[in-house]
């Protein structure tokens, strides 16, 4: 079972993939401000990224600022982020279903369990 610290990251992770599969021209400030991170931890995840062959760094070619970049994501990127999605979606479901299991106990705990009706608006 992987830690609260290795979730956290793949989370992380995922978040930055998505900002820059949705806009590969963000800085690493705002990839930072997005993901609520410091600006050292995006360029450290970025940087790792790029290492491990899930993003690919490239220059604007007609932009001024020749010192702007596009974040792409790779083939092996778009998997990685596919797989990191899958997983977020399973543990969210797993703590989903223990937050239900605890309110019941709570309701039943403190008298407010009823056994649920069908809605009095019917299909809206």
């Amino acid at each position: 079972m992987a830690s609260r610290r290795d979730e956290r990251q793949a989370e992380i992770r995922l978040k930055v993939m998505r900002l820059i599969s949705q806009n590969p021209e963000m800085s690493t400030r705002q990839v930072a401000d997005e993901v609520g991170i410091s600006n050292g931890s995006a360029y450290y995840v970025l940087t790792a990224l790029v290492e491990k062959g899930f993003v690919k760094l490239s220059n604007f070619k007609k932009n001024p600022r020749k010192g702007q970049y596009a974040y792409l994501l790779t083939p092996k990127g778009i998997r990685e982020k596919s797989l990191l999605t899958h997983s977020f979606i399973e543990r969210k479901r797993e703590e989903f279903e223990v937050l239900k299991e605890e309110i019941r106990a709570l309701e039943k705990e403190a008298g407010l369990a009823f056994e649920a009706t069908p809605s009095p608006r019917g299909g809206e």
